[in-house]
């Protein structure tokens, strides 16, 4: 009995190799090079990532994000994210829900997801809310409340290395990878923040 449990504990750990190692990342090789999954500007990226609640339990997180710039190995990215109706402020974190994210993944192709200038969302004394002022500036939020941080950094400034992540380990890797300065001028892959992309959609 205890031969066949060790033989049926032994099958499963080479399927989940063999799918972790050899299928996954030919599937993700094959995607790159499919009009509908490779990464280009306009793309969506859809990951999750595993991370404290704040006690002793984990959680994941969902985060969507658009594909805003792509310059050699720095692929910028801004979270796709709902601005608030007025007097029903959501959550401040970038991350979205189990459902919408879930949901997005079937429909985000089909929704007006309007970029924003960063300095437009504090307008009016009402950060990240709908009102007067970006409706107006903004007709297509009257369609959707969806939007994006229409960020343009020069690459010499300090705050460039904000959500910008290595081309290479996406194409290769399926991973996000973040360039930062750590304490230096020089950008450096941070490896440890690394984390997996389930989708991309274009």
């Amino acid at each position: 009995m205890k031969k066949v449990l060790l033989i049926s504990l032994l099958v499963i750990i080479i399927f989940y190799a063999l799918k972790q190692f050899v299928y996954n990342p030919y599937k993700w090789k094959k995607d790159m090079n499919n009009p509908e999954h490779k990464l280009q500007m306009g793309s969506f990226i859809f990951s999750k990532k595993r991370g404290s609640n704040g006690s002793q339990s984990m959680q994941t997180n969902y985060f969507i994000f658009k594909v805003i710039e792509i310059n050699g190995d720095y692929v910028r990215l801004s979270v796709i994210r709902q601005l608030s109706e007025k007097g029903k402020l959501k959550q401040s974190d970038f991350s979205t829900t189990k459902e919408s994210y879930n949901t997005l993944k079937n429909s985000i192709r089909e929704i007006t997801v309007t970029p924003i200038l960063s300095e437009d969302l504090y307008k009016e004394g009402a950060s990240f809310t709908l009102n007067d002022y970006l409706t107006a500036k903004y007709p297509s939020l009257k369609e959707s409340r969806y939007y994006y941080e229409d960020v343009k950094v020069k690459i010499d400034s300090q705050q460039y290395f904000s959500l910008v992540y290595s081309k290479e380990e996406i194409m290769t890797n399926g991973k996000l990878v973040p360039w930062i300065l750590n304490n230096s001028t020089t950008p450096e892959l941070a490896f440890r923040l690394s984390e997996n992309i389930e989708l991309i959609l274009n």
